[in-house]
């Protein structure tokens, strides 16, 4: 039987480069070796989405990249987060065994700590129990579904720890082994995708390229790549720039050392750097492109596959919480 890997992906804004180049396309590379199973963290994105109309426009925007860039529902789960009720039982069976000394040393709550203190606010200034418990439902949503294998970048090995450590105590307490003990898989070639101005791409820094403007919104996006101040007859070093670190990202062997000789022998200028990058990312994007926008117009079909992925998701999670319900006492 074939190991089983989970993704997920929160959906709190326009798809970017980022979202496809760290989520997207590793995410669908397992399906090829894996029981790939791909869920929208929907309930997630409640830590800082709240708008019940941008929630609907995300989740339909993220299910439609999905699908454009090649997700095949039939061989795969695709599912979104909060159809699938189960996981919200578990998370909080998971956090009675979850000591609270874990959730002070989770990464984003530290982060929003220290940027309090930095502003000289109270250290829990505008941090919601959502964001502080974040966590343990990731944990439910790895361990519902016992995956062996959940991809994630450098940053967020932490997570997969957590869960680790939740499956263990829970295991040890009732003496059955009920949760696999799930292994991250970093993509070193994609730990982190940088933005225009070099920190890691994000909506929270507005520093990401959308995958799907048209031609040039996108070039114009571009062109907002921070550079330095090198002449056009400078050469310039590939590897302290930030259009050269992007442009590297959609280009096998042969292409990178093309790319990287005309760096380095001078008479190129940032434009056109800039320009060879739009053409690489334009190219890959066009048919994915049409093919987005084919399925935002066909709102009706993206439900039904949100629909067929909640059915195939709760044939798995309904028996396997009722196996937890016996084994804690309260069936």
């Amino acid at each position: 039987m074939a190991q089983r890997a989970l993704t997920g992906i929160k959906p709190t804004g326009e798809p970017h480069l980022g979202n496809w180049l760290g989520a997207i396309r590793p995410a669908l590379e397992l399906a090829r070796k894996y029981e790939a199973y791909y869920f929208i963290a929907d309930y997630h994105a409640l830590t800082t989405v709240h708008t019940g109309e941008a929630l609907r426009k995300y989740v339909r925007d993220i299910t439609a990249a999905y699908l454009a860039f090649g997700l095949d529902p039939e061989a795969s789960v695709f599912y979104r987060q909060s159809d699938v009720p189960e996981i919200f039982e578990l998370s909080w069976i998971l956090s009675c065994f979850t000591p609270k000394g874990f959730m002070n040393r989770a990464h984003a709550y530290k982060d929003f700590v220290a940027r309090n203190q930095k502003a000289e606010k109270d250290d829990d200034a505008d941090i919601n129990m959502g964001l502080f418990g974040y966590p343990v439902l990731m944990s439910a949503d790895i361990l519902m579904f016992n995956a062996d294998v959940v991809p994630v970048g450098a940053d967020q090995i932490q997570h997969i720890e957590f869960a680790r450590d939740i499956a263990e105590k829970f295991n040890r307490n009732y003496g059955e082994s009920v949760f696999h003990l799930p292994e991250p898989r970093v993509d070193d070639s994609v730990k982190t995708i940088i933005g225009l101005d070099g920190r890691k791409m994000s909506k929270s820094y507005d520093n990401t390229i959308p995958l799907f403007l048209d031609e040039k919104p996108l070039q114009k996006r571009i062109n907002q790549i921070v550079t330095n101040s090198q002449t056009p007859e400078e050469p310039k070093n590939p590897d302290d720039c930030h259009v050269f670190k992007l442009h590297q990202l959609l280009l096998n062997d042969a292409e990178e050392q093309a790319v990287r000789k005309v760096y380095l022998a001078g008479g190129m200028g940032w434009g056109q750097a800039k320009k060879m990058f739009f053409e690489t990312l334009n190219d890959q994007l066009k048919a994915p492109r049409a093919e987005y926008n084919r399925l935002l117009a066909d709102p009706g079909h993206l439900d039904a596959v949100l629909a067929q992925g909640r059915d195939k998701a709760r044939a798995v999670a309904v028996p396997f919480l009722e196996r937890i319900r016996s084994l804690i006492g309260v069936r």
